[in-house]
């Protein structure tokens, strides 16, 4: 605290940058509850024969937001694997990372590094048809890289090593890096693999779409079944519930010690300045001659009443009673400060 009772500059900046922090776990807590609560209600449709009459009868020709599962399936060709023969996808992402360590002259300790240095990822139209063979229904999958929790599968994964001369080894250690090698990776989402969609669901002449809603409601494509991924957003909306109540809960701890401190300052001055007040007062008698007691009468600690207590062993009569109780333990003897051992009181008539 600040002379005045306010709150130091730190201090109003710690209040402030966790307010800040709770304002943005509750903001993160509030989208991911929301996105829990729609997909919770978002309704559950089968690739049957109903689904295009569903969509004729619902307005607009559309579902705003609707869940559907089904099997991948290409629209037209199909992408294959650069490393395994016979593998056909719809997604593919081509990764090369390099992994490294660096020296933190903080630490004095080697750190793992990772630098992406070149992804590509590659698609093609695909749709989603009946988990049972023999419906002539499919979903057209539209923006597929735009959709939450899509995971696609490791498929080819290769380390190469770098090779280092004892010259290599002596830069790196002077230059504080020491590459470790090539990481290249290649992932897709394969033709046959069983996928969750959720998202707005349009009837477009005769070519059921499946887009992100218009809403603002997330959109998702999800290996896992509906139930998985419904449980998955809820716990992801408690744990950022949990982190909000705690920062919450620090946020206040730390504004009632604020607040706390404020308070026992204000009584202090308060007590102080009644103090000076008397201080004045009694000193105005003095000169004035007030009660007609003389000034050596007076408590030589207030100033103000008079004298009523004889210190022993010290023998001194310097202080009223009020004062001899307010006196800090152990108690001495104004005058002389020789420890108090017992008090007689003095009765003026």
């Amino acid at each position: 605290m600040e002379g005045g009772g306010r709150p130091s500059a730190v201090q109003g900046a710690l209040l402030a940058a966790s307010a800040a922090v709770t304002a943005l776990l509750y903001s993160v807590y509030r989208h991911r509850a929301r996105g829990a609560r729609a997909l919770q209600g978002a309704r559950k449709l089968r690739l049957d024969g109903e689904l295009q009459a569903v969509l004729l009868e619902a307005p607009g020709r559309c579902v705003p937001y609707a869940v559907i599962e089904g099997v991948v399936q290409s629209v037209k060709d199909t992408l294959s694997s650069q490393f395994v023969e016979n593998c056909k996808g719809v997604i593919q992402r081509l990764t090369l990372q390099e992994h490294k360590m660096v020296w933190n002259r903080t630490t004095h300790l080697w750190n793992d590094y990772e630098k992406l240095i070149h992804q590509r990822t590659n698609t093609t139209p695909f749709q989603l048809l009946p988990l049972e063979e023999g419906a002539g229904v499919a979903v057209r999958v539209m923006k597929p890289l735009e959709a939450a929790e899509l995971s696609l599968e490791t498929v080819y994964e290769k380390f190469h090593p770098s090779v280092q001369s004892f010259t290599d080894v002596i830069g790196h250690y002077i230059s504080g890096e020491r590459p470790k090698g090539i990481q290249e990776t290649e992932q897709m989402l394969k033709v046959g693999t069983a996928l969750t969609g959720v998202g707005e669901l349009v009837l477009d002449h005769t070519t059921i779409k499946l887009q992100p809603p218009k809403q603002g409601m997330p959109y998702y494509l999800s290996t896992s079944d509906f139930e998985t991924l419904l449980h998955k957003q809820q716990s992801s909306a408690r744990f950022w519930k949990i982190l909000t109540v705690l920062c919450g809960c620090a946020t206040c701890a730390f504004l009632f010690f604020l607040l706390r401190k404020q308070y026992r300052q204000h009584r202090e001055r308060r007590q102080l300045r009644r103090l000076q007040q008397e201080f004045r007062l009694a000193q105005e008698r003095l000169v004035r001659g007030e009660a007609g007691q003389a000034p050596k009468n007076l408590c030589v600690i207030c100033l103000n009443n008079l004298k009523a207590c004889v210190f022993l062993d010290c023998g001194h009569l310097c202080s009223c009673h009020e004062c001899y109780l307010a006196l800090p333990e152990p108690k001495k003897c104004p005058i002389c400060r020789q420890p108090i051992a017992r008090v007689v009181p003095l009765y003026n008539s």
